[in-house]
């Protein structure tokens, strides 16, 4: 996937969860911050930021922070982007030939990201987008999620009806070890993923190539559960 307009910055500071005030061409913007998350590690004051400009005099700013240079390594951290890499991925043939690709998908009290069909077979799948890592390792979520936990209880369920199921973690930079649930900030994800895996469904983890203003699904990470 790719950005357009992208302009670079200087992380300012994060007054709320929505907003950035960033340094950019000498002045002090506030930018649109697409991720809700804590995103602690990413944002130290001075990290070298690069945001999305807009020309639309109807939004509320006039630009969206994007990616973020941690040490030698370029993070997106863009939450609407896992699922847009993730439907390329699947297009190009990530799982093999599927077709019927449809994304949020109602299911029972779920909606799902994708469902299609592959082998005849209908399968739905979740992605997360995965920003926090530490010295290569990379841990989900970075935050309690009860609606996490509720998708991987669906896809259980799913995968005991006889159903595909499949989560696909996005790690939205490249060059990393390996994913682990984050046991120490939410145990009942880590629970629910762990019983989803022994039920049949599939976790998967990829990790993206991240340029300033692109990023798209490269490979295949290791999941330890």
């Amino acid at each position: 996937m790719q950005y357009q307009n992208m302009v670079p910055g200087i992380f300012l500071a994060r007054p709320n969860r929505f907003i950035a005030h960033v340094a950019i061409a000498g002045n002090t913007e506030i930018c649109h911050v697409k991720n809700t998350g804590r995103c602690r590690e990413l944002l130290p004051p001075g990290a070298e930021v690069w945001c999305q400009q807009f020309d639309n005099p109807n939004r509320k700013t006039k630009f969206d922070l994007i990616t973020v240079k941690k040490g030698d390594r370029l993070i997106n951290m863009d939450s609407q982007a896992p699922n847009t890499a993730a439907k390329e991925w699947l297009l190009s043939g990530g799982l093999g030939e599927i077709s019927a690709l449809k994304a949020e998908y109602t299911h029972g009290d779920s909606r799902f990201d994708f469902s299609f069909l592959k082998n005849g077979q209908r399968c739905f799948l979740e992605v997360k987008g995965v920003t926090l890592e530490q010295d290569g390792i990379c841990a989900f979520p970075d935050a309690p999620t009860q609606r996490g936990v509720k998708h991987l209880k669906g896809l259980t369920a799913l995968a005991q009806e006889g159903y595909g199921a499949y989560v696909l973690f996005v790690i939205q930079m490249t060059d990393v070890v390996y994913l682990h649930p984050n046991d120490a900030t939410d145990p009942a994800f880590g629970q629910a993923l762990r019983e989803a895996a022994a039920a049949g469904v599939r976790i998967l983890a990829m990790d993206c190539r991240v340029t300033p203003g692109s990023m798209t699904i490269h490979q295949s990470v290791e999941v330890r559960l």
